[in-house]
C-alpha cells in the first residue's frame, strides 16, 4: 500500500485503469492514493448531520464531490465546498468522478451505508463509513470482505475510539489490573421506541428526493416523522438504540478483550413491533475463549435497564457505561472516566505506563492510511466483527429466541426464520 508516486503517476494509473475497464479487464490493484504530502481526492455521500461532521473531519483534503438527497440538509456543505461537484444519486456520482477520486466517506442513514460503500470499494476506493457500518449482518460482512480483498484503507466512524480514556482502559484490562475478565455489562441510558406507521401522506418537500432517500428499503409514502434523525426508530431504516450506541460502548470490551464473533445471542424486550424499534432491550452475548483468555458473557442494556451490580449499589449508576468484572475486581468506564472497584481495594493503585500511542485523530488516521498504508484502529476487519455482533442483537430480539451463531456460514443454526433479518431483501433495482 505504500506509495512514493507523484500525482502525475497516480493520474496516469487512473487513466490506465479506465482503459483496462473499457477493454473488459480490471486493474490488478486498487488505485494508489496520493503521497503523504499531497491531498487526497475524496467524495462524500451524506453531507448533513453526522455526515457533515465527517466532511469537516476530512476537509483538509481535496473534496471532489458531494452527494446528498436533501438539498436543504446539504446546504452548509455546498457553501463550504463550492468547487465540489454536486450529486443526489451516488451511482451517478461514481460514474462521473470514479476515475478522479481515491476515497469515499459515507455518512448516510444506516440503511444506505452499504450500497455506496460497496460500490465504491469494488472500484478500489478507500472507505470511511459511519457506525454501525451497515444495516444488516450480511451487509457488514460483505463490506469487510471487499475491503480485505481490495486491500483498502478503511475506518468505521466510532470517533470515541481515538480518545485517550479508551486507551487507558484497555491498558488496565490487558495489564491484569482486575484479573481475567469473564463478564462485561454495557448500558446506554437512552431509548428509541418506535411506533405505528403514520396514515397521513403529506407532500414531499421539493428539496428532498424521497425515492433516493429510501434507497434499498421498501417503498412507503413520505412523512416527516422519518427524517432527519428519527429514522433510527424504524426497522426499515435504522437499528434503534443498540445500532446507534452499541458500536461506541461495546468497542471497549471488543478492544480490551480481543472479542470477535459470539457463539450465541439472546434478547429480551417489549413485544416486537413490526415497524418500530423497541423502547428497551437486554441482550446476552456469549463469546468463546481466546487462547489463554476465558469465555466472556457480555450483556447489553438500554432504555433504563441496568445490571444487578448497579441496582444493588455496588457500582455507581452512570448514565451510560461499561463494567468489566474480573477475578480481582471491577473496572467501570464511560467516554471520559474510569474507576477501579471496590475503591478501597484499589487505594494507592499505580496504573501501568501507557503503551498504546495517542491517536492523531480518527479521521486523520484514515487519511494517513489512504496515503501511506499505515494502520487504522477501527478498520473494517476489527469494526466489522463489532458491528456484526451489534446488529445481530436485533436479529435475536426480532426472532424471539436464542440464536446459536455460526459466524463462518453467517447462519443462526436451526433458526431459518432469522435469515430475512440477517440478509433483508433489497427493493428492486438496488440489489
Amino acid at each position: 500500500m505504500k506509495s512514493h508516486w507523484n500525482r502525475r503517476q497516480v493520474l496516469r494509473q487512473a487513466a490506465l485503469a479506465g482503459a483496462a475497464s473499457a477493454l473488459g479487464t480490471l486493474p490488478a490493484r486498487p488505485l494508489l492514493a496520493a503521497s503523504p504530502n499531497e491531498k487526497l481526492n475524496i467524495a462524500v455521500v451524506g453531507c448533513g448531520g453526522r455526515g457533515g461532521d465527517d466532511l469537516s473531519g476530512v476537509s483538509s483534503e481535496n473534496i471532489v464531490a458531494l452527494c446528498d438527497v436533501d438539498d436543504r440538509r446539504a446546504a452548509r456543505a455546498y457553501k463550504a465546498h463550492p468547487k465540489a461537484r454536486r450529486f443526489r444519486d451516488f451511482r451517478k456520482m461514481l460514474d462521473a468522478v470514479g476515475r478522479e477520486i481515491e476515497a469515499v466517506v459515507v455518512g448516510t442513514p444506516d440503511h444506505t451505508h452499504a450500497p455506496p460503500a460497496v460500490a465504491a470499494m469494488k472500484m478500489g476506493k478507500h472507505c470511511y463509513c459511519e457506525k454501525p457500518l451497515a444495516h444488516s449482518v450480511y451487509e457488514v460482512r460483505t463490506m469487510r470482505e471487499i475491503a480485505q480483498q481490495k486491500k483498502l484503507a478503511t475506518q468505521m466512524g466510532t470517533q470515541i475510539h481515538a480518545e485517550p480514556n479508551y486507551r487507558r482502559v484497555v491498558e488496565l484490562i490487558q495489564s491484569g489490573a482486575i484479573g481475567p475478565v469473564g463478564e462485561v455489562h454495557v448500558w446506554f441510558g437512552g431509548s428509541y421506541a418506535g411506533k405505528d406507521r403514520p396514515k397521513e401522506t403529506p407532500p414531499v418537500p421539493p428539496e428532498l428526493d424521497w425515492d433516493l432517500w429510501l434507497g434499498p428499503a421498501p417503498t412507503r409514502p413520505y412523512h416527516p416523522c422519518y427524517l432527519p434523525g428519527a429514522w433510527r426508530r424504524w426497522w426499515d431504516f435504522g437499528c434503534g438504540a443498540l445500532g446507534d450506541f452499541g458500536c461506541h460502548y461495546m468497542d471497549l470490551p471488543f478492544w480490551a478483550l480481543g472479542l470477535r464473533y459470539p457463539t450465541s445471542v439472546e434478547a429480551e424486550g417489549p413485544p416486537v413491533h413490526p415497524e418500530g424499534t423497541p423502547g428497551w432491550l437486554t441482550i446476552r452475548y456469549e463469546f468463546p475463549a481466546r487462547g489463554a483468555l476465558p469465555p466472556v458473557r457480555l450483556t447489553w442494556y438500554d432504555g433504563g435497564k441496568r445490571p444487578a451490580q448497579v441496582q444493588q449499589g455496588k457500582v455507581p449508576n452512570w448514565g451510560s457505561a461499561v463494567l468489566f468484572v474480573g477475578q480481582k475486581g471491577m473496572l467501570l468506564a464511560d467516554y471520559g472516566r474510569r474507576k477501579l472497584l471496590p475503591e478501597a481495594q484499589f487505594a494507592g493503585f499505580q496504573a501501568p505506563k501507557p503503551t498504546i500511542p495517542d491517536s492523531i485523530g480518527h479521521h486523520r488516521e484514515w487519511i494517513a492510511a489512504c496515503k501511506t498504508g499505515s494502520p487504522t484502529t477501527c478498520n473494517f476487519d476489527y469494526s466489522g466483527a463489532l458491528a456484526e455482533a451489534v446488529v445481530l442483537g436485533n436479529v435475536a430480539y426480532r426472532c424471539g429466541k436464542k440464536l446459536l451463531w455460526d459466524a463462518a456460514s453467517l447462519k443462526a443454526t436451526g433458526c431459518p426464520e432469522a435469515d430475512p433479518y440477517i440478509r433483508p431483501e433489497y427493493r428492486q433495482g438496488w440489489g
